[in-house]
């Protein structure tokens, strides 16, 4: 046991869990902890931000492409509030992300007098967003909440949780005993008579198919051994990419999993939300069997399958191999007509996108240029829409999204937490002109700190995909999709920032070779013109223009 303000005994327990980096912004409120933080400066990086969402987005961005937990701290009240979307983000991807906030003075909590940042009940308003939150009370509460705060992250499914502490806690000593990590919580080995008739309907199919989610991100093993067994192909989307990488002749993107979805008689989900299979090319095939391994019960009810496996994706994924395995008693399955179809739908889809342009021409060169371990990390915009399915992706979590939530605005930021993580490879921010000035000027805080990302900003002077529905669905009426940009070369000038405006392929190629060996942040405007745009939205959502 030592004496320690509270500031201290929350660093001292985010070291003891393996943080290395907090993203914040500094206020009153929590003086007591950045100061804490500086005294740490050799144990901890602190990368400070210049809004409150940044911090939050960056912490998402470190945890999404790393797996381990990302941690941020800004001010209660709006501060706390402006990082609301991230949170929403963050569940909804399933990341391990810590919000630290502080409160009003102890004497003040839930009194109402209108103190600096007050809101009505914080610690119920981060609780209807994150999976767990609390408040420290007291510095010597703080080391057994910390270990909480991430015991609870890291339990069963992943997800963001958040601790409060009121301002005069955390300058305050008192004795604060070390807590070690605790044990997680996670879901009993894979049941075998449930793993059994999964194998048994699995050794029967004809055309099975494989959803994997980010929930398998870890298990990319694992999965491919199960899918190379079976001769399933593994399709992905968003955060599920590169589980099964695509250059693997089983790694395939939406657009070729909806050429094989009419023939499909198992479809076997793995640590994804079944979006595709439930809502995009719902109704199935006739006859369609349905099975999902997932680590999250609840999943189980919210779309009912045939068999379901409660496990992690990595064990299910081996149990169930294993049980197939001994159901073939050794004999190799005849996969040959399988691989075909699935070689044949996945050269298909390769030719029938190359139709989106100019988005795919764009990307084509981007991968040609970066090596296979860069990071892509899209936003909502034509170019990102197309990456998810005309991008190849060879590594988990080398393709960072903000998921089903589809979050205006986190793209860069996200990025930026993603190279504070990865300083050592290549990582490219792929956002439309909307999108990007979201959160453009932390281009201050990527020469700040020397946060070397190459940002491409496609600019088409519109909310593009808000302009193609407007003029789609009301008439040609476009209100407030219409944009008025700035300068980007100017603007990226303004903080120092190396950048090139390119109208065409061939020009990209010569300035994203420039921008992977300058050392230091690179912007690449993209200009391109809405009315040329194709739109990708036919290989997202069939039926849809």
């Amino acid at each position: 046991m030592a004496r320690m303000t509270g500031g201290e005994a929350i660093v001292e327990g985010l070291i003891r869990h393996g943080i290395d980096t907090v993203f914040g912004l500094p206020g009153a409120q929590v003086y007591g902890l950045f100061d804490a933080f500086a005294r740490a400066s050799n144990r901890l990086r602190l990368i400070t931000t210049r809004h409150e969402q940044s911090c939050a987005y960056m912490a998402l961005g470190y945890a999404k492409s790393t797996g381990r937990p990302g941690a941020y701290a800004v001010v209660p009240g709006p501060g706390m509030l402006n990082t609301t979307a991230a949170l929403a983000t963050a569940a909804g991807v399933n990341a391990p992300v810590l919000c630290l906030t502080g409160q009003v003075p102890s004497a003040f909590l839930g009194r109402g007098r209108g103190h600096l940042h007050e809101l009505p009940d914080q610690l119920a308003t981060m609780r209807g967003l994150v999976k767990w939150a609390d408040r420290i009370e007291h510095p010597s509460q703080a080391p057994l909440l910390v270990a909480r705060a991430f015991q609870e992250m890291r339990s069963g499914r992943p997800g963001p949780v958040a601790l409060e502490m009121p301002w005069d806690q955390f300058p305050a000593m008192g004795e604060a005993t070390p807590v070690d990590p605790l044990p997680l919580f996670q879901p009993a080995t894979p049941d075998g008579e449930v793993v059994a008739r999964l194998a048994a309907l699995l050794k029967d199919a004809k055309a099975p198919m494989i959803i994997a989610g980010g929930g398998a991100a870890h298990a990319g093993a694992e999965v491919l051994a199960l899918a190379e067994l079976a001769g399933a192909p593994v399709v992905a989307f968003r955060n599920g990419r590169g589980v099964v990488g695509d250059r693997h002749p089983l790694g395939l993107t939406v657009a070729a999993g909806h050429v094989l979805w009419p023939q499909t008689d198992l479809v076997i989900g793995i640590g994804s939300r079944m979006e595709y299979p439930a809502t995009r090319w719902a109704p199935g095939p006739p006859g369609l069997k349905t099975a999902r391994i997932d680590i999250d019960p609840a999943e189980m009810r919210r779309y009912p399958v045939d068999v379901g496996i409660v496990a992690d994706a990595a064990a299910g994924a081996a149990a169930l191999t294993a049980a197939l395995r001994r159901l073939l008693n050794g004999a190799a399955r005849d996969n040959a007509a399988r691989l075909a179809a699935v070689a044949a739908a996945k050269a298909g889809a390769l030719e029938a996108i190359r139709k989106v342009q100019p988005q795919m021409s764009y990307l084509n060169v981007l991968r040609a240029v970066l090596p296979d371990d860069a990071f892509i990390v899209d936003e909502v915009c034509q170019a990102g829409f197309t990456a998810t399915f005309g991008f190849p992706i060879h590594h988990p979590r080398h393709f960072v999204s903000s998921g089903f939530q589809g979050t205006l605005g986190a793209g860069f930021p996200m990025a930026l937490g993603v190279k504070v993580a990865h300083p050592d490879t290549p990582v490219v921010s792929l956002t439309g002109d909307g999108g990007f000035l979201f959160a453009g000027t932390e281009l201050a805080t990527a020469v700040q700190h020397g946060i070397n990302l190459i940002t491409v900003v496609f600019n088409n002077n519109a909310y593009g995909n808000v302009m193609r529905d407007q003029k789609r669905l009301y008439a040609g009426r476009i209100p407030g999709s219409v944009l008025r940009n700035p300068d980007f070369q100017a603007f990226a000038a303004s903080f120092g920032v190396p950048s090139w405006r390119v109208t065409a392929p061939e020009g990209f190629e010569a300035a994203l070779t420039a921008a992977l060996a300058a050392a230091a942040p690179c912007l690449i405007e993209v200009q391109t013109d809405i009315d040329q745009e194709a739109s990708p939205w036919e290989f997202l959502v069939p039926g849809r223009a």
